[in-house]
């Protein structure tokens, strides 16, 4: 089949949501398909080839104005961007087109359905039911959002628009209408597929619009033997045991339970934390007040971390926001490193409790479960054992992609009334 895939993020520069991406379409390139990529960028516009694929960069400007900003790459952006991906599926003879996230799931449904092809979109965080798009009401707090109403808007707006916050409250209006605009777009999809079934559970209660369309659970594909060859040829980072944590250093990802836990588990290795963000100065600063030893490196290419995760000794994943389905955590039960982690949105998708990891509802829970973890050498090998055998069976791209695939077809059969 010819396949568009309109993406926010593609590699080699990316987040999870990006090599998710990737590792579909290098699956679906696999089995046959020819796959077109379409990817909004900021002007300059160059989209970098990647593993043969060389995406179509669709050049957009967004000032750094909140509130504006998302006008701009919401409203904005989607029907100008509908109608590049219009001319796409024409001139490429597109059949299928599968958008991936926020700035490309409106208007690559609309341009499907202005063509006359079926639309899919996956969902992989909680962009149509929350502004935000991580559910957090209060950053304080350890419960997260029941539901999204004005009075709760006025909470949450706080912390992003900071002392300015009274000025932001006449916005509420605004994302409410731009959330209902994506949930009625996202309504037209032929199949919404979400990589988790809490994914699939939140957008069914919040997002009643969807009632009517298609949903999929499907998980993000993961090329678990490229994944292992690739970690295997790395060097080791430093030698000895250390506990690691990787990802954005942002308030969803639970970085301020992240030394608390690793100080009541009474953590006798080093810790290493891979990735950046706004919250890395005060995660310096209480790692040197508690003489704790941090290693902190950054951001890292893939391969880096990788080599980073192979060696690990635990994995702690703090996360606050509902995590869809955590690439970190898929990547960490394919390498067969034992994980401690909040139990949050689909994480449990991965990390089946006392069988392939350790999962907790507190952050006490969680720096008991580090110190479990830390002080049983088999449990840490039974875990990661039993994790890298859960990932073949369930996330190894090659079934994923299959699924992905027998949706593809039962669609276009269904398009042509077959």
């Amino acid at each position: 089949m010819r396949l568009l895939i309109a993406t926010d993020a593609f590699p080699p520069v990316c987040g999870g949501s990006g090599w998710s991406t990737y590792e579909l379409a290098k699956g679906l390139r696999a089995r046959g398909h020819e796959i077109a990529i379409v990817q909004p960028r900021l002007r300059p516009a160059a989209a970098p080839a990647f593993d043969g694929f060389e995406p179509i960069a669709f050049p957009y400007s967004a000032p750094p104005v909140p509130f504006v900003r998302n006008f701009v790459k919401n409203e904005r952006l989607y029907p100008r961007f509908a109608a590049f991906l219009r001319d796409v599926i024409r001139r490429r003879q597109i059949e299928i087109v599968h958008a991936q996230h926020l700035l490309t799931g409106p208007a690559g449904i609309a341009a499907a359905r202005a063509a006359g092809v079926p639309a899919v979109c996956t969902v992989r965080d909680y962009w149509p039911v929350c502004y935000w798009s991580d559910l957090i009401v209060d950053r304080e707090a350890d419960t997260l959002c029941p539901a999204c109403t004005p009075g709760r808007m006025t909470r949450c707006v706080r912390p992003h628009a900071g002392a300015w916050w009274p000025v932001a409250i006449p916005a509420i209006p605004y994302m409410r209408s731009n959330l209902a605009l994506k949930r009625r777009a996202l309504a037209d999809a032929d199949a919404v597929v979400a990589v988790s079934g809490a994914m699939a559970r939140d957008l069914r209660a919040r997002a009643p619009e969807l009632a009517g369309t298609r949903l999929e659970v499907i998980p993000n594909p993961v090329d678990v033997e490229a994944l292992r060859a690739q970690a295997a040829g790395s060097a080791a980072p430093v030698p000895g045991a250390y506990a690691l944590f990787v990802g954005k250093l942002e308030p969803n990802k639970g970085v301020r339970w992240l030394l608390p836990a690793i100080e009541r588990a009474r953590l006798q290795w080093p810790l290493v934390v891979v990735g950046d963000g706004s919250g890395r100065a005060a995660l310096e600063a209480e790692a040197a007040a508690a003489g704790r030893e941090v290693t902190f490196t950054g951001w890292l290419s893939r391969a880096e971390v990788l080599a980073w995760m192979q060696r690990a000794s635990l994995l702690v994943f703090p996360s606050h926001g509902p995590e869809s389905l955590s690439r970190v955590l898929l990547e960490a039960s394919a390498l067969g490193v034992p994980i401690a982690a909040m139990e949050t949105g689909g994480t449990a998708d991965i990390v089946v409790h006392e069988e392939t990891g350790l999962l907790a509802r507190s952050p006490e829970e969680l720096g008991d479960q580090v110190a479990r973890l830390a002080g049983d050498p088999d449990l840490r090998a039974r875990f990661g054992g039993a994790a890298r055998q859960h990932v073949e069976r369930t996330f190894d791209s090659g079934a994923v992609v299959a699924r992905i695939e027998r949706l593809y077809l039962e669609l276009a059969a269904a398009r042509r009334g077959v």
